[in-house]
């Protein structure tokens, strides 16, 4: 096993190919997500209850309702992001023809298998830095931060989660490399 980053892992055999990347975060940064996490738990909780202190018939209630929807779809999501953050990891596998990508967390995740010889258009993603979207996409309260995509079967498929440019750049020879030698295998 060769270590690219103290994040990222590469694994070599003769049947397989594996890389596994851990989207961990300074020690500054994970205290403030999780600093964040709870002041946000923190808040909907009390705006919760005092919804609950109004009178049935007072309009604020219905508001309050609404924002408690919205509260609540990005607590699940921060939630996630800072779960991620702490205990997950991106892994990829090259063996039996099949490149597989999986987002675990506590060891589960759905793997999406893409098969070797009908991946083709592997490279670094074209990124606009000055883009308000990659801004939010690198942000560390959402799950993100993609560097790498490939094309399989006409659809666009983008993974390297939390990758730095440097990081993409070293791993991107060593799948193309994998990618090959399976082919030729497969063949």
């Amino acid at each position: 096993m060769e270590f690219l980053s103290e994040r990222v892992s590469i694994d070599r055999s003769a049947e397989r190919f594996s890389v596994v990347i851990s989207p961990r975060l300074s020690p500054g940064k994970r205290t403030l997500l999780l600093l964040w996490t709870i002041a946000w738990t923190v808040c909907g909780i009390y705006i919760f209850i005092e919804r609950g202190k109004l009178p049935s018939g007072d309009p604020l209630r219905q508001y309050l309702l609404a924002f408690l929807a919205f509260w609540a779809y990005f607590e699940v999501r921060v939630v996630h992001a800072l779960l991620w953050r702490l205990k997950g990891f991106e892994l990829w596998r090259v063996k039996n023809g099949q490149f597989t990508i999986k987002d675990s967390l506590f060891g589960f995740g759905k793997a999406n298998n893409y098969f070797v010889d009908n991946i083709t258009g592997l490279g670094l993603i074209e990124i606009d830095r000055e883009s308000w979207k990659w801004q939010m996409n690198e942000s560390v309260w959402v799950i993100g931060g993609e560097r790498l995509q490939l094309e399989h079967l006409g659809k666009k498929i983008v993974f390297g989660k939390a990758l730095s440019d440097e990081e993409a750049k070293a791993l991107l020879p060593a799948l193309k490399h994998a990618l090959k030698y399976e082919r030729k295998k497969e063949a």
